[in-house]
């Protein structure tokens, strides 16, 4: 028992992760981390409210164009468009790029052709690049399909948190659908806070990331919710753990598969940014990795720091489990103190009798636990009393045959010994 101790004892971190032999308490330190998940998404809704997102063309319309900034700054490139009369124009530096933006032009077609030409000779005389190799990059968008895409986009985001609830709800419970559109939501203005607060660009491109890091933040809150769900059905009335201990036990257990998944999906989205964006200077790759990293990062935090801690939250408001944790305050068994492995939790399971569910059966089982312990008394009783007149009994003689019942039958009594005579 020592030896095995000490052996626990010298394991590294490395291998209790692997074996999820952990004992860190991610529920008990809820405060810390809803306190630090507030700060930030406070920090991103001033910079929402203050500065805005920065709408690509695909959402407010406009015209865009695109080409190398050679020598010239944003704020030259700016003033040269807005000399033209042309207001809340939008120069951003894109790599070796300079991306201007515009609102969309009014009045007639000849009119909107000559405003255009305008920037592009502006432009062309700022950065030294031709006014054709200005025109081939430039872009146009009606403001009707930027409002389209726009509703599209909050459609699709509204169906796609339906159909996560409805699925953890039929498959788990509901209030661990709950905790998992908690953990959305702030992934989600984690990624809005970042983008307005370093006014990066927000794209078509950037809405479909968006959409795939909330896919990636469920699949490893299931993986979480699994276990608890499985460990929750070891969880008896007689427990020496509450809820909250259980869910701390299972995040240690499968806190290793958590961050492989993480790991591996981030490699290949830093291999994203890095060789395709600034490598190879492709700016669409940028604006969809960067939120698919950003969101992988929060998904991270919050499937273990968010979505575990609000469902032990809400767990520990049902009858069942909260008279579960005054039993053991009453008993001086405060949860908490000491974190249980695994072979304890089903040590508990046999050894408690039946589980919350079975007990809820009620008085039928009360009945049927009373008449086996009677019967079991009785036999106690029983060889209670053989044991106390096995003495007295040893001492009378052996009866003969003759005494034995059923030795003779009633026709042919026994014959009565001869006094006197020895045999």
């Amino acid at each position: 028992m020592t030896s095995t101790s000490a052996t626990t004892r010298r394991r590294g971190l490395l291998t209790r992760l692997y074996h999820g032999e952990t004992k860190a308490d991610f529920i008990g330190r809820w405060k810390l981390w809803f306190g630090l998940s507030g700060a930030v998404i406070l920090i991103g809704l001033a910079a929402l409210f203050t500065r805005g997102l920065n709408l690509g063309i695909d959402f407010t319309g406009g015209n865009v164009w695109e080409m190398p900034a050679r020598n010239a700054s944003v704020d030259e490139a700016s003033r040269a468009v807005e000399a033209l009369g042309i207001s809340d124009t939008k120069v951003q530096s894109v790599g070796q790029n300079l991306r201007v933006q515009t609102p969309p032009f009014t009045g007639t077609a000849a009119e909107q052709e000559r405003r255009s030409a305008e920037v592009v000779t502006a432009l062309s005389r700022v950065t030294g690049v031709s006014r054709a190799e200005v025109e081939a990059n430039q872009d146009t968008v009606g403001p009707t399909w930027g409002q389209e895409i726009s509703s599209k986009a909050l459609r699709a985001l509204a169906i796609f948190l339906v159909a996560i609830a409805a699925y953890i709800t039929l498959r788990f419970e509901l209030r661990m659908a709950i905790a998992t559109l908690a953990a959305l939501l702030h992934d989600l203005l984690v990624v809005l806070g970042v983008y307005a607060l370093l006014q990066l660009p927000v794209t078509p491109p950037t809405v479909i990331a968006i959409l795939t890091i909330l896919g990636f933040s469920i699949y490893d809150g299931i993986v979480v919710f699994d276990r608890v769900d499985e460990n929750t059905r070891m969880l008896s009335s007689g427990a020496r753990m509450t809820y909250t201990d259980m869910t701390n036990l299972s995040l240690n257990q499968v806190l290793m598969r958590s961050l492989n998944t993480q790991v591996t999906a981030l490699l290949p989205i830093v291999a994203v940014l890095v060789i395709g964006s600034l490598v190879l200077g492709a700016t669409t790759l940028q604006e969809f990795g960067l939120a698919l990293f950003v969101g992988q990062l929060s998904g991270a935090y919050s499937s273990i720091f968010i979505a575990s801690p609000v469902l032990a939250l809400l767990k520990e408001r049902e009858p069942r489990y909260r008279a579960l944790r005054r039993r053991l305050e009453e008993r001086g068994e405060r949860a908490g103190r000491r974190q249980p492995n695994r072979a304890e939790l089903e040590a508990e399971l046999a050894t408690s009798g039946e589980t919350d569910d079975a007990a809820g059966d009620g008085a039928d089982e009360a009945v049927v636990g009373a008449r086996a312990g009677a019967r079991a008394a009785r036999r106690a009783a029983g060889s209670r009393s053989a044991t106390a007149t096995a003495p007295a009994s040893s001492t009378k003689p052996r009866p003969s045959s003759a005494n034995r019942p059923g030795t003779y039958s009633a026709n042919h009594p026994p014959r009565p010994r001869k006094k006197g005579k020895k045999r």
